[in-house]
């Protein structure tokens, strides 16, 4: 019965390699989005605990605010005296407000670029610094909410900022939320970094937070995005997010993972896109296969017919189709799992490219063998179906015709 099935496909070598594409491509398409989903929510959860912190403080989302300085409205206020203030409790180790703005970025007063302004410390184990190095002073231009403290005139920035840009350490760059702010800043690079970067998805200058808001314009409300919360060592993470809460109701307290959960759920829809799009993989290898299968029946009822009438049982002819399937599904699924070995590599490398990014594509052992089951499992799907047609027609009838 094998050598029969075998027989077949290939005497119909494009039918036959029609349907194992069809198949290779459902299961590609299945691992591929099942592996971008997992990734993205590993990724996240990466992130949030490679920075270190274990609680975090917002005021909201952040609105945009298309044709105004910065174009993000931050929803936190008075974001350096909430901080402090948090960071005076005895189970508090470190407070940090932190604030993300678009700004202009240029090598010189005629060209710029837009990117991402990134408020925040470049100091310390949290960051990693790949070339010269981070800020060597704290933030002394709050001055205690006076703003008149000297400036640093630092800025760090990640890979892609310097490509783009073409500048290294210890180049000059000119930075504000306005054209004619920027070109009244210059700022020195002092660093080079991805920490930022990362977090963002995006080419990121950073500086320190009070000016970021300087070059901004938002040192009026002292705006921050969220405030970022390490505690000390065997502090209860629950307890004190509830009595932050408590102590700040106006804001929203929330540890990694209910940040991370919150970050998702503005994604709902591109979330529910990529499940729509597996479930519609797994229909369509479903509807090709079983295609496939019972137009070969209907091409062949007169065959099917007269071997019924010789004697050949309805459970051979049925064997026959499930063999027949499950070489297709099979050769399908090795193909269809092979090549999204190579396909998770070329999307991680573009997704690095396009977002900064790494490893987004998680590829699991698991998914592998999953992509590979649910080829299988079409396939005895597609030779049910075809059987009960097969069972369903009338021998004589068929022979008559």
């Amino acid at each position: 019965m094998v050598g029969i099935a075998i027989a077949q496909l290939r005497h119909e070598r494009l039918r036959t390699a029609l349907a194992i594409l069809g198949v290779a491509m459902a299961v590609l398409s299945i691992v591929m989005l099942t592996s971008v989903g997992i990734g993205v929510v590993e990724t996240g959860q990466q992130k949030f605990d490679q920075s270190g912190r274990d609680l975090w403080v917002t005021g909201g989302p952040l609105e945009l605010r298309p044709g105004t300085v910065g174009g993000f409205e931050n929803t936190l206020i008075d974001s350096h005296t909430v901080a402090a203030e948090i960071a005076q409790r005895d189970d508090v180790a470190t407070a940090v407000p932190m604030a993300f703005q678009t700004v202009y970025v240029g090598k010189n007063t005629t060209e710029f670029e837009t990117l991402i302004g990134a408020g925040a410390p470049a100091q310390g184990p949290s960051v990693s610094i790949s070339e010269g190095r981070g800020f060597q002073t704290r933030d002394r231009h709050y001055a205690e909410g006076t703003y008149d403290g000297p400036m640093s005139h630092e800025v760090v920035i990640d890979q892609r900022t310097a490509r783009l840009l073409n500048v290294s350490v210890n180049d000059t760059l000119y930075i504000g939320g306005t054209l004619a702010t920027a070109s009244r800043n210059e700022f020195t690079v002092v660093g080079i970094s991805p920490t930022y970067s990362r977090f963002v998805g995006a080419p990121t200058v950073t500086l320190h937070l009070s000016e970021l808001q300087e070059v901004t314009g938002t040192t009026a409300s002292d705006r921050g995005t969220f405030i970022s919360i390490r505690l000390q060592d065997g502090a209860n993470a629950t307890a004190v997010q509830s009595d932050l809460q408590q102590a700040y109701p106006a804001y929203t307290v929330r540890t990694n993972q209910e940040q991370l959960r919150a970050t998702l759920e503005d994604k709902v829809v591109v979330i529910a896109s990529g499940a729509s799009l597996v479930l519609l993989a797994v229909v369509a290898g479903i509807l090709l296969t079983m295609n496939l299968q019972l137009s070969f029946v209907y091409q062949r009822r007169q065959t099917f017919a007269a071997l019924q009438a010789l004697g050949l049982s309805q459970t051979s002819l049925s064997a026959l189709l499930l063999l027949k399937t499950l070489l297709i599904g099979g050769v399908g699924g090795a193909l269809g799992v092979g090549l999204a070995i190579p396909g998770t590599m070329a999307v991680n490398e573009i997704v690095v490219a396009v977002t900064g990014f790494e490893n987004v594509v998680s590829l699991s052992q698991r998914i592998l063998i999953g992509g590979f089951v649910i080829a299988l499992c079409v396939s005895v799907v597609s030779a049910a179906a075809a059987s009960l047609y097969l069972t369903r027609a009338s021998t004589l009838e068929t022979l008559q015709s």
